[in-house]
């Protein structure tokens, strides 16, 4: 017998089905009758209202058709190297497409070295942030702000200032995409960056690693919880292939991703391979996509992008 069977009762409240019953001090105890379906999506209605009361109102960043948010459970999966070479990708495949980064991992940022990129952003007439730009494509992020070596040592209310920054004071032009390079985790700034401006859909990375699929489904759990259309994975780091032998070799597991995509109704955007290539191209700051384009594994970015501008949904602006 389960434990809610033993114990029906706690303090005149009915546990099981049907009506409860609620003990009055000095009275008889009142009971409340179930409720019928309709009044049930009467009454989650109303607290939906309720509850959205004080969220902050979306509003799209100025200029910016579209926002592809690039994101990961945990730290270590390559999610700023895809982010990187997404970007890219996406410029590769139609030249007449204007693409942005914005990097709001703001703890610790990467795409200043991914993208050889160095110095402050000069302000617009405007008082607005100039992105940099290289590769032809616009970037944005703290590290260009910060000392490279400081640490940002900041609590929560600072994180979020410079995150609304970031969203708010960027002069980006006109912008067919921005690819949003997401801190790891399902913390404040993905919660903040959901909430305040209208997301085409989200991306995440993950190794095909158990402990890794853990951390990625939170992440999508995460968005579909704020509404956020996710467009698929990405198997980060699939396999390994010795350059001497050619011998395949699943370092991290073998169709992790696959398995978890499968569970969760998405698809597989795509496997990236793990491979030295990618790794001395963005300590480098040059993007495998941008170096080596001919290569397989800047093809795999290109087929990439290929796959998440098939899934994004019509442009709001």
């Amino acid at each position: 017998m389960g434990f809610w069977q033993r114990w029906p009762r706690v303090g005149g409240l009915s546990l099981r089905g049907g009506g409860a019953c609620l003990p009055l001090w000095g009275g008889r105890p009142v009971c409340r009758r179930q409720l019928s379906g309709a009044e049930n999506e009467t009454l989650e209605q109303r607290r939906t209202q309720i509850m959205s009361r004080g969220l902050p109102k979306q509003k799209p960043i100025e200029g910016v058709k579209q926002v592809i948010v690039v994101a990961s459970g945990k730290g270590g999966v390559g999610k700023s190297t895809t982010a990187v070479n997404l970007a890219l990708a996406l410029s590769a495949n139609d030249s007449s497409k204007e693409i942005g980064l914005l990097d709001v991992d703001v703890y610790g940022p990467s795409i200043p070295k991914m993208m050889n990129l160095k110095g402050n952003p000069e302000l617009s007439q405007n008082n607005l942030m100039k992105p940099l730009l290289n590769y032809g494509i616009a970037c944005m992020s703290m590290g260009f702000l910060v000392e490279e070596t400081a640490p940002v040592v900041w609590r929560g209310l600072m994180v979020m200032s410079a995150v609304e920054k970031l969203l708010r004071q960027v002069d980006w032009g006109h912008l067919d995409y921005l690819v949003v390079d997401m801190p790891p985790g399902t913390g404040d700034v993905q919660l903040s960056v959901s909430q305040n401006i209208p997301i085409s859909g989200a991306v995440i990375v993950s190794t095909p690693q158990d402990i890794a699929l853990m951390d990625a489904r939170k992440g999508a759990e995460m968005f579909r919880k704020v509404h956020v259309p996710v467009l698929g994975l990405v198997q980060n780091m699939s396999v390994f292939q010795c350059p001497k032998c050619k011998h395949k070799t699943h370092i991290f597991g073998a169709d992790g991703a696959r398995k978890l995509a499968q569970i969760l109704g998405l698809d597989i955007l795509g496997d990236i391979p793990l491979h030295l290539n990618i790794r001395e191209a963005s300590d480098t700051g040059q993007p495998i996509v941008f170096s080596q384009p001919e290569s397989d594994e800047a093809k795999a970015y290109l087929r990439l992008a290929v796959e998440v501008v098939r899934r994004l949904p019509p442009p709001l602006q």
